[in-house]
This record gives C-alpha cells, structure tokens and sequence, in this order.
C-alpha cells in the first residue's frame, strides 16, 4: 500500500473550505475545486517519494477526484468513446478518450442531471408561462427544443421573465443563475433538466451525451481518465454550441439519482466505487485508488491483500 498525494485545482467555483479541511490544511481563500488522483497529465498524481504514480503504475483508464463547487460548474456535457476519437483527430478535445462520470455526495449537492421526462417538463413550462417553448416540445421533442434555444429561436428574455414571477426551483435557479450569466440560452436550457437534490451516500451517474451542472456541493468523483469537457453555457470558458447539440443526448431520463449504497458501478469505464469499511480486508484486483474519511489516498496493487484501519472509498474493477 502506498500513499498518494493529489494535484488541487482551484477553479473560480471552487469552495474555501471542504477540501482543504479533508486534507487537514489550513483554508487559504482560494477555491479548492477539485482534488485529482490519477495519472492525468493535466494533473499527474505522485508518491511519498515525489515520484509520478505513473512510474508505478503506468496510466491508468479512471481518475479519481473529490470535487467540491460554491458556485455553479458550466452546463456541459461529454462525448462517447467515437465522439471522443473523431473530435481528438480534428484537434477538438485533448485525448481521444470518453468521459462517463459518478460522483457520490459526501455534502447534499445540487444538480442539472439530464433531460427530464417530457410530460413532466410541459407540465412546468406551462405553469410558468414559457409557453414557446412548451409547445415547440410538445411537438417535437426536448432535441428540437434545445436547438431551439440554443439557435435564439425561443424569446430568452420573455422566458426568464416569466420565471421571475413563479415559486417554483427550477424557476428560482433560472433567476439566480441569469444574474451571473445575463440572457444566456443555457439559463432557459436548465428548464429542460431535471434539478435533483443528492444526499450524502447517494450517487448520479453521467454516460456520454448526459446534459448536466453541478450547481453546489461535494462529492467523491470516478470518471474515465479523460478532461473532454463540451460546454454549452454558464462558463466564461470557451463554449461550442454546435459541438454540444451534436453531442448530447437528449433521451429524458426519469430518475438520475441512484440510492445510497456500498458500491457504485460505472460500467462505460470498466470501474466502480465501492466503500472499504475500516477493519475489513481485500485483495485488490487492479490497480485501485482510494480516499479515506481522514484526507488520506493510497494506491493497492493488483494481487496486493490489505486491511484498513479508516473507512474509505476506493475504486475497484467494474
């Protein structure tokens, strides 16, 4: 077993406090987004010694991160593993790998996680008044209806203003993140999402095309070892809106948080999530990664048995 020490990115939505205090240091006031833990080169990663975890374990197919966001993330989406190889050639994307996600709330967090059911959705439109745009997916779909917004055929204005007036969340987010991103398409897109609450143990799972936000929290995250991000909006990152409608997928999905659990799959990356309670062996079977309770991450290696003296979170084969 050894121990691995992470890379931080502070991103501007970072939080001030949540990672920082798992790592036990000092908060600094700046964001600590995201703490990777993997073979990235975007953030690689070392060991006790100051050595690449890659010198030991060559480059891994997952990352491992604790993400922690005050502060909406960009409403993106991710390609799948053709999109991801097509757009790489092109000199699109920075490796030629997909991007399914998992993360697992360790705070509630609060999420854009897929298209929501289509009767669901002209059930809201139509108590809020965007009426355009109920009936643009009433007769055509949630694909059509985001092209539309995304096109400035759907009147933005007139549909953030309706929202003003309306008690409902997803209205009340429309309002709060239309004062930090003014009339963009993306605003009105997240009527179409479904807004979810995540409770600490639950999880969300994203596959390739997954329109999605984080909108606050922190959770453990397991992903393809992939940074191909296409982003739509609610970012002063570069957006690509051409990209992000011929990459999403606009199929509803009708219930994105999964349950609490002691093991999370993410089959599109061969890997999962499962929690080793502190006194309890295992053999590892792959290279695995994991994240204690106490900030502490280790790597096992394959055949390697071990036991643990810490509740932790780590990633084994799928």
């Amino acid at each position: 077993m050894f121990e691995v020490h992470g890379v931080v990115q502070h991103y501007d939505w970072g939080d001030t406090e949540v990672i920082p205090q798992l790592l036990g240091a000092t908060p600094d006031g700046r964001p600590w987004a995201e703490l990777w833990l993997g073979t990235h080169p975007r953030g690689p990663a070392t060991l006790d010694d100051g050595r690449a975890l890659s010198t030991l374990t060559g480059d891994l197919g997952y990352l491992l991160k604790v993400l922690a966001a005050a502060r909406p993330l960009s409403l993106q989406t991710h390609p799948d593993a053709e999109g991801a190889r097509r757009g790489y050639d092109r000199g699109v994307f920075g490796d030629p790998y997909p991007k399914p996600e998992l993360l697992m709330a360790i705070t509630p967090v609060t999420a854009l996680c897929g298209v929501r059911p289509v009767e669901r959705t002209m059930a809201l439109l139509d108590d809020i008044g965007v009426n355009d745009l109920a009936a643009l997916l009433r007769a055509n779909g949630p694909g059509t209806a985001l092209e539309a917004l995304y096109r400035d055929e759907i009147d933005i204005a007139a549909a953030i203003g309706a929202c003003r007036g309306h008690s409902s969340d997803e209205a009340r987010w429309v309002v709060t993140l239309d004062a930090m991103y003014p009339g963009e398409a993306s605003v009105v897109a997240t009527l179409l999402l479904n807004l979810v609450e995540v409770p600490p143990g639950a999880a969300l799972r994203l596959d390739a095309g997954n329109l999605h936000a984080y909108l606050r929290g922190a959770g453990i995250e397991l992903m393809g070892a992939s940074d191909n991000v296409v982003r739509g909006g609610l970012t002063s990152k570069e957006v690509d809106v051409d990209l992000l409608l011929a990459t999403v997928d606009p199929t509803p999905l009708d219930n994105p948080v999964l349950a609490s659990a002691a093991r999370f799959e993410l089959p599109a990356a061969g890997v999962a999530l499962e929690r080793w309670e502190a006194g309890e062996g295992r053999t590892a079977t792959m290279w695995e990664i994991g994240i204690s309770d106490n900030g502490v991450a280790i790597v096992l290696e394959p055949g390697e048995a071990a036991i643990t003296t810490v509740d932790t979170w780590i990633v084994s084969a799928c």
